[in-house]
């Protein structure tokens, strides 16, 4: 049967929250997914299975076999998973109810209890007649759009418009379609007015305020750089601003194709097992791979495309096109050439993620740009493509001085890791170097800044863990049918045994709430944050459907994610829905936004398991007593306050769904939130006397990296301003006190 080489995959992705690779942390294969390796053997996919090779039926196949045999909490596959797809697929081809009828979505309708039985027998009778029909109604919809357009609005109309889309009825004729497009682009069209009315008032007052002879040259066509409009024309220009954006989008509407809308069906059918269960396309893959990895091989450029051009957004610092200095932003791409090619192919038109393939290639090799400059002119450049590390995925570093005593700042992103090699560099690793250069600096206490790290490798996590424990458990992981493993830190060595915070808020997910749990359960570290952590307890596997597949002639089947495990923390709790309490609560401006696991659709739910043993850490530090002066002074804090009441403020603006039309009433509005706005601008002003300084292997860096010295000034200036950081280097402070005076107590009693 030839099974490892004719269906073996790559065992080992295994993803947290934000995702991991190797679950097995070289230990044997996992036994249920060995199982579902040798079930996939049974099957026998071959591109053979459906005639003409339908690569989107098969595409089918592999995944709802995936999913029903290797998902940890497998959906049953009937009428109310059936209708579950129905609706969110529909919401996801056209969230604001404006290229559907009520005649399409009653025709659809037939439909609502036979997607599974569909998926089971390879049907894609429903994809199809919604596929052709989407793109038959937003052909319709462009001339709709410019129709509108084309004439002028009327702001001192009364009428309203409501984005309260989820409620909205689908629409019966095109007179009714035609009427919400016209508020939807009008009210698109009345910020743009207001800012162009803002724009020339503010004008207006310059010019008062020149002598006569400025406000000539000001005002000249020729010279000056300030022309008064009239009402009239402030509309029209409002109106093309809004023409503009519809063009935009639907040039990136037409670049889809049928393969993107299949995604997006697939899509709609996986993540009806939960959140995180997805199915990327060949590209998504690539595009996950590097933000996992936080490099890829390339030239080190970030390309956007407007219209038909592909243009140079950004120069990342540090790659190949960085280091040969002649590629510019907002350079435009007109052809690509690799070396051993006589022929150059345009890229005018074509796909962004086409042109990128075409970009990237292997490092060594030579890719040559034909490309149109800034200033007008026509050039080939060659460079020579590289591995590109994106820095913005990579922990950082800072010193701080209080109190006369040196602390440390780590800031860590996400829990990175390169899946091909986990020995090449990783958020483990790197942490374990910036804490070493750190210490050479005379560090005291360390505060490590997960707030809004989504998560990452769970094997760097429980290296990580081990970064601050001398061994013991981390944390527990269990697959479905499966005795519960527990994944150990086993190394006795410690790199930093001072005092830690950790610094958390919603958007902590996965592997950070995994060691921002087991440090709390150590008494290892004080969790500083929000009232919880983002609340993802499950774990994803990464298949390469590729792999599944003999003689397969379709092309990249692309990879799926789904879930497989569940962790716990050391204590036996699950961080699922309920997240990472933190030790001392701080509000944020997240606080009454519903961003957690428990508010997304189809979450698995919460559970516990039985502890394991472990120790608590054995330190003289006074923990209890630390987190209770830090309460007390959280309490008291005037910013605290004023960033509670603004997240209170910010609720209630997104809980508005309707908006006058008439300019005065909309203006009137919008000028009395400004007035409450005002309020917290204290929010922003604030400044603490705390001064944050780079290493100085990175002060050498910086001295020929304009780019990143502006990247770190821009962060140390942000730190200054942070609360949430002040507190923490409080508490490390108050932490280094009480080792003083419990080491005194404890050699008294000795």
């Amino acid at each position: 049967m030839q099974l490892w080489h004719n269906i073996f995959f790559k065992l080992g992705q295994n993803l947290l929250p934000g995702l991991t690779k190797n679950s097995m942390m070289k230990r044997k294969f996992n036994i249920a997914l060995l199982t579902l390796l040798f079930a996939f053997a049974s099957c026998s996919f071959t591109t053979k299975t459906f005639e003409n090779n339908d690569k989107d039926k098969l595409l089918v196949q592999l995944i709802t076999y995936v999913l029903e045999q290797g998902h940890f909490d497998p959906k049953a596959m009937d009428d109310t998973f059936s209708e579950g797809v129905f609706d969110d697929y529909l919401e996801q081809l056209d969230p604001f109810k404006r290229y559907f009828y009520a005649s399409d979505i009653k025709e659809f309708e037939k439909y609502r209890y036979e997607i599974d039985d569909q998926l089971m027998e390879y049907d894609l009778s429903f994809f199809n007649l919604t596929h052709e029909r989407l793109l038959q109604r937003i052909e319709e919809s462009k001339d709709v759009y410019k129709e509108i357009l084309d004439l002028p609005f009327d702001y001192s109309q009364d009428e309203s418009f409501s984005s309260d889309y989820e409620n909205m009825p689908y629409l019966k004729n095109k007179k009714q379609l035609k009427e919400r497009w016209r508020k939807q682009l009008k009210f698109s069209s009345i910020a743009n007015y207001h800012d162009l009315v803002e724009e020339q008032k503010r004008d207006k007052e310059n010019l008062e305020k020149m002598s006569s002879a400025e406000r000539e040259k000001a005002l000249n066509p020729e010279e000056g750089s300030i022309v008064i409009k009239t009402e009239k024309e402030l509309e029209i220009e409002a109106r093309e601003a809004t023409r503009r954006s519809l063009a935009e989008l639907y040039d990136f509407i037409d670049d889809r194709q049928r393969k993107d809308w299949f995604s997006v069906y697939i899509n709609a059918v996986v993540e009806e097992f939960d959140p995180h269960t997805f199915y990327f396309a060949p590209e998504d893959k690539d595009r996950f791979d590097v933000a996992m990895s936080g490099n890829y091989r390339g030239i080190g450029a970030r390309l956007q495309k407007r219209m038909d051009n592909i243009i140079v957004n950004e120069v990342i610092s540090g790659g190949p096109a960085w280091r040969q200095n002649k590629l510019e932003v907002g350079d435009q791409i007109l052809k690509v050439r690799q070396e051993d090619e006589e022929e150059a192919i345009s890229i005018v038109g074509m796909r962004l993620d086409d042109a990128v393939k075409l970009i990237k290639g292997p490092e060594g090799t030579k890719v040559i740009l034909t490309l149109k400059k800034v200033d007008g002119t026509i050039e080939d450049l060659m460079i020579t493509r590289d591995v590109v590390e994106l820095e913005e995925t990579y922990a950082k570093s800072s010193v701080v001085e209080k109190d006369g005593k040196t602390f440390g700042v780590i800031n860590l992103p996400k829990f990175y890791v390169d899946f091909e090699n986990y020995n090449n560099r990783n958020a483990a690793s790197d942490i374990k170097i910036e804490i070493e250069r750190l210490k050479k600096q005379g560090m005291e206490g360390l505060v490590l800044d997960l707030r809004n790290n989504g998560g990452g490798s769970l094997k760097t996590v429980v290296d990580m863990a081990g970064l601050f424990i001398k061994e013991g458990p981390v944390v527990q992981v269990r697959s479905t049918g499966e005795p519960k493993e527990v994944l150990k830190d086993r190394d006795k060595s410690i790199v930093w045994d001072g005092p830690l915070v950790i610094l958390v808020n919603e958007l902590s997910a996965s592997a950070s709430e995994i060691l921002a749990a087991a440090m709390q359960d150590y008494k290892r570290a004080i969790v500083i944050g929000s009232n919880q952590t983002y609340g993802k307890g499950t774990v994803q596997n990464v298949l390469d459907l590729n792999r599944m597949v003999r003689n397969n002639t379709n092309g990249d089947m692309g990879a799926l994610k789904f879930t497989t495990q569940k962790f716990y923390r050391i204590n036996g709790g699950s961080t699922q829905l309920e997240g990472v309490k933190s030790d001392v609560v701080v509000p944020d401006r997240y606080s009454y936004i519903d961003i957690g696991e428990k508010d997304q659709e189809n979450p698995l739910p919460w559970d516990q398991i039985e502890a394991v043993n472990y120790e608590l850490w054995s330190n003289y530090f006074d923990y209890d007593t630390t987190i209770k002066k830090s309460k007390e002074r959280m309490s008291g804090s005037e910013q605290l306050q004023l960033i509670e009441e603004n997240a209170k403020w910010i609720k209630t603006m997104r809980d508005q769904n309707d908006f006058s039309l008439n300019y005065d009433a909309y203006k009137s509005r919008l000028e009395a939130n400004q007035n409450v706005a005002k309020q917290f601008d204290k929010i922003a002003d604030y400044k603490t006397d705390l001064t944050f300084k780079s290493l100085p292997y990175e002060m050498e860096l910086m001295s020929q990296d304009s780019v990143l010295k502006e990247k770190r000034e821009r962060w140390h200036q942000n730190l200054s301003k942070d609360v949430y950081m002040e507190e923490a280097l409080n508490v490390l402070n108050d932490l280094k006190m009480t080792y003083g005076i419990k080491t005194k107590v404890a050699s008294v009693k000795e």
